[in-house]
């Protein structure tokens, strides 16, 4: 299965082992430190996490600093010794199978879920963990590999248009979370036009490759669907104000992304029912399809039954048969057998069996 991490390297393991769990990830990995407040920002690239703790400043700022690619064990280790994250964390973080869930630590509160992209040259979701670690002036986040959803937060950050500059920590994950969530619709949408054309298809020509394809998408709504049931409850627990680090003011853009999370469950909830009623359309069309078939055979067979029984007789071979000697015997038969078969025909016909 492509959403399947295995994890045999972790077999036997003691608890808090850092083992990378996932793809294999060859590149380079990044780490970006943007400081910003409601004047100023600065953006750098950082080689190491040693230089990551030399550019800090000790100034009242927000801190994102991004880790783009967490399969360098090391680096990893590093930033947990840098802030204090506890080995258990690390070890959920380096685990890219794991399901979205929120732990409210001592110093900070940890956040991890699915970041979903629609790929559209292989008509199919591409899924990647996003860890967030959210304390007292700082936000970090642990991506798998390059590219993400964050282009529209990075350029309000550049812009300082809104709120994004002025509202904390909080509110920066906020925005992080409802861009993954805005995605997630993206990710619907392309499932509804996916749906539309397979029952088009459907239809028209019901094939063993359009099944495929219908399983195919079950998979991945179940899937989406296992990412988004629980990112619920995790925002649901900021926007009531049961963890630390979120401020009361900033709790109605929490409830606003709650919303978003209840309308994506009911969607995949009626992508999923409409899944599986293609799945009983296909299987009723083949169905009907095949009763056709028969049917029409079943009407050639009945027919040729009484022609049968007809050509059996005069086959028989017996010497006294009076119409053996008629000379019109033999067109009086295919009469009789004629007006048999249209006689069929036609009573069918008004039955409206044909």
């Amino acid at each position: 299965m492509r959403f399947i991490k295995k994890s045999r390297k972790k077999v036997g393991a003691p608890p808090g082992t850092l083992v990378h769990v996932g793809e294999k990830q060859t590149h380079r990995v990044d780490i970006t430190l943007t400081e910003y407040d409601g004047e100023t920002l600065s953006e750098k690239q950082i080689p190491d996490v040693d230089a990551l703790i030399r550019e800090t400043t000790g100034k009242e700022m927000v801190r994102w600093i991004d880790i783009n690619g967490i399969h360098d064990v090391s680096i990893i280790e590093a930033m947990g010794q840098a802030f204090q994250i506890h080995p258990l964390v690390l070890e959920d973080i380096l685990n890219t199978g794991h399901r979205p869930k929120l732990e409210a630590q001592e110093n900070y509160v940890y956040i991890v879920l699915k970041m979903i992209q629609f790929d559209d040259e292989k008509d199919q979701i591409q899924s990647e963990q996003l860890s967030l670690l959210l304390g007292d002036g700082f936000v970090i986040s642990f991506q798998e590999k390059p590219g993400d959803v964050f282009d529209a937060v990075r350029e309000r950050l550049r812009s300082g248009k809104g709120r994004i500059r002025k509202n904390g920590c909080d509110y920066l994950v906020y925005a992080l979370l409802d861009a993954v969530v805005d995605y997630y619709f993206l990710a619907l949408e392309n499932f509804s036009d996916r749906i539309e054309a397979m029952e088009e298809v459907l239809m028209e020509d019901p094939s063993p490759r359009i099944l495929e394809a219908i399983h195919a998408s079950k998979r991945e709504m179940i899937f989406l669907r296992k990412q988004i049931w629980p990112l619920r409850d995790i925002v649901g627990q900021l926007r009531k104000g049961e963890v630390p680090y979120v401020q009361s003011l900033n709790r109605m853009f929490y409830d606003d992304v709650y919303d978003h999370m209840i309308q994506a469950v009911e969607i995949t909830e009626s992508f999923r029912d409409m899944l599986s009623g293609l799945q009983d359309l296909y299987l009723s069309t083949i169905s009907f399809k095949m009763n056709e078939v028969m049917k029409v055979l079943t009407i050639i067979a009945t027919i040729f039954i009484p022609l049968t029984f007809i050509a059996g007789i005069y086959g028989m071979n017996f010497q006294y048969m009076p119409e053996l000697t008629w000379r019109w015997g033999y067109g009086a038969v295919w009469l009789v057998m004629g007006v048999v078969a249209l006689g069929l025909f036609f009573y069918f016909k008004k039955k409206r069996w044909l």
